[in-house]
């Protein structure tokens, strides 16, 4: 296969945003940049294919996705860490004031981090989180409220922070 000049300017482009939501699917720095390897690759074999019919950057997220969820249901167990990548990005890391929603989101389980990413991060509908991780349109809502209620009972509502400062 001929490498394609458009394969290496779209990594050239999109690897950093790659990383970055690698990042937000595993929480770890090394799985991330393990993710976007090994999809780069994936990628890379079906370049011709893709580059013809779909969105290369979604077809890519797509399958950094799916290894993500294959991963964890081959450990069934995980370990997070959230250590700051030690190289400087365009985009900016949590805030003080988000990092409390970010130690949450570590305490979900894979699957319910997984479908909050895809929707609030990636802003994917019910159906196409299904389609990403291989699962129900219920099994999705049911990730996301069981996740969404978990959130609610560790972090402080919004406006009640608001009304104690004030």
């Amino acid at each position: 296969m001929d490498d394609d000049p458009r394969f290496a300017d779209f990594v050239a482009e999109r690897a950093d945003a790659l990383l970055r939501y690698g990042y937000v699917l595993s929480g770890n720095p090394h799985d991330a940049a393990d993710l976007t390897q090994e999809a780069l690759i994936r990628l890379h074999r079906a370049w011709s294919r893709v580059r013809r019919k779909h969105d290369p950057e979604s077809y890519t997220r797509v399958i950094m996705a799916r290894l993500h969820v294959s991963v964890w249901r081959l450990r069934r167990r995980e370990r997070l860490d959230w250590d700051l990548p030690e190289e400087a990005s365009l985009d900016s890391f949590p805030s003080d004031a988000e990092q409390g929603l970010w130690e949450a989101l570590e305490g979900l389980p894979r699957k319910q981090r997984a479908v909050l990413v895809l929707r609030y991060y990636e802003q994917l509908t019910d159906t196409e989180i299904a389609k990403v991780l291989n699962i129900s349109r219920g099994t999705v809502r049911s990730h996301a409220s069981l996740g969404l209620g978990k959130l609610r009972s560790v972090l402080p509502h919004p406006t009640a922070a608001n009304r104690r400062t004030q």
